[in-house]
């Protein structure tokens, strides 16, 4: 049976009989798929509207949209159209000519002597209220087409009386007679599948009339499966539960979706519920509340056909690893479903699965340590202290610090894991963007309890306690002092220990907390050496300490000036994160490291591939990852000046990140939505986000300020502000002095649009100390501006464009057209303003246009220009624009002029 039923508003009775009406849609009627349906309303609309056919059958599984579509499809139609709503009769029933009820009412006495007087009458009374218009019949297969209703329907359609529109599971669901018309393609099948990701985004924008956080997108998609009816019912309960919140003109969660009480998701999952048997209802609530089970433990408890029936049916879902592990489906049926069970029959699944046996941590994956540290929680069973642990710091690590925070609470001060579990609780604050209390969790450790830890321990506690103290301004200075102290008191323990004695162990440990403290303030070029020594396997067989100092070496060369020798280690790295998967933490930091270094090499597109799609482990769960991966998209689009594809991304994590704030991000946003907006020549929107960057107090480590201070800047630069260029310039000379030559040259290259010859010397000088492509852009840049070289800058476009810099690639472009000019070489300045022209069309806001008074090509002249470098005449070209002659001989002049050609043929490759 269809969940979504036909509407009645355009003249049906709710009995299921059925009334005539007219095509238009009345307002009101919500087709709320319809906006991600275009290709198949498309070929709904061919069916209806081709000769040859008789019409079409949608099929498509419960709400998906069938009856949707096909109001749609029979509104476009057209006032001309007559549209006839049928609807089968309820199931079990067998009542002849069902369907057709309300037209047999309607009948003379004398249609009603046999079958074929009444198939001549209903004919005739659907050929006289169509008068003379095209019928168009709507049909709902849900409970069965009765036979002699069937046999009306094929006479009407073989007639040519009417077309149907028919809706159905499947088309075995159709009457016997209709499947030799599909089987003939006299009927068309279109089937309905659930939304893509991309369908979902469609919908949800629709019905919303806002932006969409692109985690409120994958959120939604992955709980209902795309299915149109459960998001359509999903959105409601959100709405009206206060948890989907427009922020800053964007829909986004405000925490996790929570399914309990959600009403209108219930009744759909209760509808389904009541046709399961007893078995399968019992394994739904078995995995509702593990969430998953591993294939061999389900079928040990439930027998392996239920098992293997369950997913032909599509209720299971069975991943393809080693475990075998088994989920619902439909993820969205297990949140509704365990909210129905009492703790006494969640205790008793608990115990029916574990079989008495508490897992063990250790092999479980953090995934699995949430999961079933949920369920214990939510059976109201006590969890052991090892898993509340092992549960808190798996929150961590994927950046869930509330339920980091809840588990770390459940262990007491007398356990041996407390201290651990107050190094967990901290990091959740951190999270949070909480460091004051980060730091009161580390201080309540006691003198004695620290006295007492190993030494591994007391490591981890000195190292989180420092990596708290970087984020309070006022405590980062002490930060050299606390790990004085740390190696004291680890010499006093036996420093001269090897790997991996825990001293060993602590001592590097403390050494990585130096390396990160003296990364945070920016000082890059003092521990390179230190940190190339670390890196070294031959040296160091800490895989834990090797790896985390080669990812700080690889930024650090990167900021150094050093960018080919980074991305080099970048992919060694890359190729040994599998054998190091066992250190906490790797694998992000990474990401995050890798990610700046593709971005100061100018290398953007890369950044954005590199960061992959957003993780869907958990569909319900709300992650800082959501909106940090949104941010580092809308970055990377910034820096390469494409502000109109930065601002999707970086408006939604600025929504997300107004309500979930974390370290530095909600700045960095900020910033970035501020450049954004100055790129696309929207300045009003532009000062208003730098006018919330000022108001937000806070602090970064010194490659996120660097980004900060850059997107702030370069955004004061577009929109004018007399000191930008200054305060770039500055900050190059700066970052100079402590040799952090890539970071000088990206400041100057900024600063210099209208730079001086002293400017341009500096900025030859600092990419000579640089490596890669960006440094050659930057280098060219610098001798073509002072020697007022044409072809020069025009070998710097040619690179930036490899790069995909255009606006940087327009820069150069723009200063060739006015030196070439200046210099009379007339083909450097055909090219320069051909290429310039082609950018105009994707740089919404040009930085620097030509001086030389030559503007850029208008859109008319641009097509002209394309045809006549084609080879067509201009008689040829005034037919095919529906203009005169002479309009084209006057566009072809300025055409003429401004690339500074003589000739039709100079225009081939330059327009």
């Amino acid at each position: 049976m269809s969940i979504e039923p036909l509407s009645w508003g355009r003249g049906s009775t709710p009995n299921g009989a059925g009334l005539r009406s007219q095509a238009p849609a009345m307002p009101g009627i919500q087709q709320w798929s319809a906006p991600a349906r275009g290709a198949n309303l498309d070929s709904v609309r061919t069916a209806l509207t081709s000769e040859d056919s008789l019409g079409v059958v949608i099929t498509g599984s419960r709400g998906v949209g069938k009856s949707s579509l096909a109001r749609a499809a029979v509104n476009d139609l057209g006032p001309d159209v007559w549209s006839l709503q049928l609807r089968s009769a309820p199931a079990g029933s067998s009542a002849p000519y069902g369907c057709l009820s309300f037209l047999l009412a309607r009948l003379p006495q004398a249609y009603m002597g046999s079958p074929t007087a009444i198939l001549r009458g209903i004919t005739s009374l659907i050929r006289s209220d169509a008068a003379g218009r095209p019928c168009i019949i709507t049909l709902d297969t849900s409970g069965g087409i009765d036979d002699m209703s069937a046999g009306v329907l094929l006479n009407v359609l073989l007639t040519g009386t009417a077309k149907i529109v028919a809706v159905a599971p499947r088309t075995s669901d159709l009457p016997d007679d209709f499947h030799w018309l599909l089987a003939d393609r006299r009927i068309t099948e279109v089937r309905l599948d659930n939304l893509n990701e991309l369908q979902t985004r469609q919908v949800l924008l629709s019905l919303l009339g806002h932006r969409v956080s692109a985690s409120l997108v994958a959120t939604y998609h992955n709980m209902v499966g795309g299915n149109p009816l459960l998001l359509k019912a999903l959105v409601t309960e959100q709405q009206h539960s206060g948890n989907l919140v427009l922020s800053d003109e964007v829909w986004t969660l405000r925490d996790k979706v929570v399914l309990d009480g959600a009403a209108s998701l219930d009744d759909i999952v209760r509808s389904r519920w009541s046709r399961e048997t007893a078995e399968t209802r019992e394994v739904i609530e078995m995995l509702s509340c593990a969430r998953s089970v591993e294939l061999s433990r389900l079928t040990a408890i439930f027998s392996a056909d239920v098992v293997a029936d369950m997913e032909d049916e599509g209720l299971l879902e069975i991943e393809g690893s080693d475990h075998r592990w088994v989920t619902l489906r439909e993820k969205y049926i297990g949140d509704v479903v365990r909210t129905w069970l009492s703790i006494a029959r969640r205790r008793e699944l608990r115990s029916m699965l574990l079989g008495g046996a508490e897992p063990d941590p250790a092999g479980m994956s953090t995934e699995e340590l949430l999961a079933f540290a949920a369920w214990t929680h939510e059976c109201e069973a006590d969890l052991s202290p090892g898993l509340a642990f092992a549960a808190a710091a798996a929150a961590v690590q994927l950046f869930d610090p509330r339920t980091a925070l809840a588990y770390a609470d459940m262990l007491p001060r007398s356990h041996p894991l407390w201290v651990p579990a107050q190094r967990q609780k901290a990091a959740a604050y951190l999270q949070l963007d909480l460091p004051l209390q980060s730091l009161a969790t580390l201080e309540g450790i006691s003198a004695a309890e620290l006295d007492a830890l190993g030494a591994t321990e007391y490591a981890e506690v000195i190292a989180a306690t420092s990596q708290v103290m970087l984020w309070i301004p006022e405590k980062t200075r002490a930060v050299p002092g606390l790990l004085v102290q740390a190696r004291d008191r680890l010499a006093a323990a036996g420093n001269a220990a090897a790997w991996p004695d825990p001293v060993a162990v602590a001592v590097n440990r403390i050494a990585l907390s130096d390396f990160e403290y003296q990364a945070f303030v920016g000082n890059y070029a003092a521990i390179i050496p230190a940190l190339e020594h670390a890196a070294d396997p031959a040296r160091n067989p800490d895989t834990g300490f090797r790896m985390n100092a080669a990812i700080i070496l690889m930024t650090a060369r990167a900021l150094t000036g050093r960018e080919m020798e980074a991305l080099s280690l970048m992919r060694q790295l890359g190729g040994q994160l599998t054998d190091a998967s066992h250190v906490v933490g790797i694998r992000e930091r990474y990401t995050r490291d890798a990610y700046l270094v593709l971005l100061l090499a100018g290398q953007w597109r890369r950044c954005i591939d590199f960061l992959g799609p957003q993780s869907t482990e958990e569909p319900n769960r709300i992650s800082q990852q959501d909106s940090a991966h949104e941010l580092a998209v809308g970055v990377a689009y910034a820096f390469s000046g494409r502000g109109t594809e930065a601002l999707e991304p970086l408006i939604s994590a600025v929504a997300q990140l107004e309500i979930h704030p974390t370290q530095s991000g909600l700045r960095c946003a900020y910033s970035a939505t501020a450049l954004a907006y100055a790129q696309i020549g929207n300045p009003a929107a532009a000062r208003k986000y730098l006018a919330k960057l000022h108001r937000v107090p806070g602090t970064a480590d010194f490659a996120t300020e660097c980004v900060i201070t850059f997107c702030t800047l370069v955004a004061g630069r577009w929109l004018g502000d007399p000191d930008a260029a200054g305060a770039l310039k500055l900050a190059a000379e700066a970052n100079l002095a402590d040799e952090r030559f890539t970071v000088a040259g990206l400041y100057l290259l900024a600063a210099t649009v209208n730079g001086s010859d002293p400017e341009f010397r500096l900025l030859e000088d600092i990419a000579a100390h640089r490596q890669g492509p960006l440094a050659e852009v930057s280098r060219l840049i610098a001798i073509g501006s002072r020697t007022k070289d044409a072809k020069t800058l025009l070998a710097g476009g040619e690179i930036a464009a490899t790069l995909e810099l255009e606006a940087v690639e327009a820069r150069c472009m723009a200063l060739a057209v006015d030196f070439a000019r200046q210099d009379g070489d007339a083909a450097s300045a055909r090219t320069a303003q051909a290429r310039l022209d082609i950018l105009a069309a994707t740089v919404t806001n040009l930085p620097i246009v030509p001086s030389s008074g030559s503007p850029l090509l208008t859109s008319r002249e641009r097509q002209i220009a394309r045809l006549a470098g084609r080879g067509a005449s201009n008689r040829d070209i005034a037919l095919e624009m529906g203009v005169s002659v002479r309009t084209v001989e006057g566009h072809l002049y300025q055409v003429f002029t401004k690339l500074g050609v003589t000739s039709r043929g100079d225009l081939t490759g330059l327009v």
